[in-house]
């Protein structure tokens, strides 16, 4: 559909323009061939109740670029990857893909010797190897600095915050899920 006022391309169903606010379709009809309303009443915006002052109630824009009552795409989830995996590779390999959560660096070892042929235990495998690599960075740094105050303070606070992370991906395995571990999974250093 074309905007008869602009000449924008429209959504075919669209109650309004998204970029000039114009009646489409049965509003345009509706204003007797005027997109600003009905002139009879000498007003013309009072003859579409949908308009004020040439533009429809509300931002057309605000709304991903939509009018007002178009569905919308659902928010996909970038770090989400759980679509991308065979639903039975997930309840196949669970159990595996805990492990490295769990036992640390031993259930890494563990699940990638038992799993070898499973592409979500090997992404969990990963997601568990960037939370211990930052682990130990952060336990080489607070070794190397322990003689000042605030490095050790910081360094606990950081080992309880990996911690966290740890047990959040353990769970996210437990309902099936494969999502990029929290804060380390923004890393550069570890893509």
């Amino acid at each position: 559909m074309i905007c008869p006022k602009c000449g924008s391309e429209m959504n075919d169903g669209s109650a309004f323009c998204t970029k000039c606010g114009a009646a489409l379709g049965e509003n345009a009809q509706n204003n007797n061939g005027n997109p600003q309303g009905n002139p009879q009443n000498g007003n013309p915006q009072m003859g579409n109740p949908q308009m004020n002052n040439g533009m429809p109630y509300g931002n057309p824009q605000s709304n991903n670029g939509m009018p007002y009552g178009m569905p919308q795409q659902p928010y996909v989830d970038p770090k989400d990857h759980t679509a991308e995996f065979d639903a039975k590779d997930i309840s196949d390999n669970k159990v595996m893909a805990m492990l490295p959560y769990l036992m640390g660096t031993i259930g890494i070892i563990i699940a990638l010797l038992a799993s070898r042929e499973s592409a979500y235990t090997y992404f969990h495998v990963r997601q568990a190897l960037k939370i211990s690599v930052v682990t130990i960075l952060v336990s080489l740094i607070t070794a190397v600095l322990c003689w000042t105050i605030i490095v050790p303070i910081a360094g606990a606070v950081c080992a309880i915050i990996l911690l966290v992370v740890r047990i959040i991906c353990f769970f996210q395995v437990c309902s099936g899920k494969a999502k990029e571990a929290a804060i380390v999974g923004s890393f550069g250093f570890l893509k």
